[in-house]
């Protein structure tokens, strides 16, 4: 049997990737998250903007709640009936990193024939925007040099700082 060499598969409790998935992974999941990064939070805009049965939605907007990524808040038009709205939560809003990651990796290698249909942008700049791995010093990691399998145990070690003469002490 051929060993893993890249750790646990999904769906392993110890695997980050793997509980992410469990929660977010699946396409109505992903673009329910979408539109909410979007600005959608009513149930009809979710069931408007997406093809998807009213079920599914449903389901998939109640596992989003639970996961902590979506807020439930009510709300109530003039004269009509109070009603539940989906926030993003802070958990949710720290997924525009997932998705800008996703849109960049779709525009470089499964292009539109028209080119980008939108582009990631500084709301405050207005600037071009782009997803990178930075280290602790603010440095952009080559992706070449990013390694997502080091066990913590390994990355603590590497991170002791060297004694006077250059050494660890472990």
């Amino acid at each position: 049997m051929p060993k893993r060499s890249h750790g646990p598969a999904a769906g392993d409790t110890h695997c980050s990737i793997g509980r992410a998935l469990e929660m977010i992974g699946d396409r109505w999941s992903l673009l329910i998250l979408r539109e909410a990064l979007n600005g959608a939070t009513r149930y009809s805009e979710f069931r408007d903007r997406l093809p998807v049965a009213s079920d599914v939605l449903t389901q998939r907007l109640g596992v989003l709640v639970e996961g902590g990524v979506l807020d439930k808040r009510p709300y109530r038009e003039a004269g009509a009936r109070s009603r539940m709205a989906y926030h993003l939560t802070p958990a949710g809003r720290e997924l525009v990193v997932v998705f800008g990651a996703l849109q960049q990796w779709g525009d470089q290698h499964c292009p539109h024939p028209d080119g980008p249909l939108v582009r990631r942008t500084s709301r405050t700049s207005g600037h071009p925007l782009r997803v990178a791995f930075v280290d602790a010093d603010g440095r952009e990691a080559p992706l070449g040099d990013v390694d997502l399998g080091t066990p913590v145990e390994a990355a603590a070690v590497r991170s002791t700082p060297p004694l006077k003469d250059g050494t660890t002490d472990d």
